[in-house]
């Protein structure tokens, strides 16, 4: 019986202590998504000082796409430690009723921002520089703004390009990910 509960405990624990978490609000929890106030311009004052780059997720309950992303993709180590170590995220319910203040100083509700914003699938992921008009919107002002689940090749290269701010040189992102998967 204890050769079966140990066999038990290394053919099924590892995919027990992998589990998601799934909060009250029914989204994915993350120790890299960080609970804010929600006022962009502060997210990003306070990304700035811990010399991050400010990055909103928008996700909704149920989301087979966001379910993928957070099994297939955030659990790898590396981008995990990428999004905990290089980027501050917060995040957005699509049909939330927290309040958001965009950086122009409009506050809604998460579900009235994102029809500002133009933002109707999830996962949608928005990547920001490091300083914003304050009469410019989020939709306006992000650097890239990336809807869709990918595979974790594609978000690993997303991630570098962001940092490396790929967005500001000459080379189209689709571009950076055939030149790396060429040299790697």
């Amino acid at each position: 019986m204890k050769k079966i509960f140990v066999i038990y405990l290394f053919l099924y624990l590892p995919s027990y202590l992998n589990a998601l978490v799934i909060g009250e609000d029914g989204l994915y929890e993350q120790p890299w998504i960080i609970e804010t106030f929600k006022d962009l311009s502060e997210d990003l004052e306070e990304a700035n000082q811990d010399q991050k780059r400010f990055m909103i997720l928008f996700e909704q309950k149920g989301c087979g796409y966001c379910k993928r992303m957070h099994e297939k993709v955030y659990s790898i180590p590396e981008i995990a430690s990428k999004l905990q170590d290089d980027f501050f995220v917060i995040r957005i319910n699509i049909f939330g009723d927290l309040e958001v203040t965009d950086f122009d100083g409009e506050t809604l509700p998460e579900k009235e921002i994102v029809k500002k914003w133009g933002v109707m699938f999830t996962p949608t992921v928005m990547f920001f520089p490091e300083e914003i008009n304050e009469e410019t919107i989020a939709s306006e002002a992000s650097v890239v703004t990336m809807p869709g689940a990918f595979a974790k090749g594609t978000t690993r290269l997303l991630l570098e390009w962001i940092l490396l701010k790929g967005y500001e040189g000459e080379e189209h992102f689709q571009k950076f990910i055939a030149r790396s998967l060429n040299n790697g």
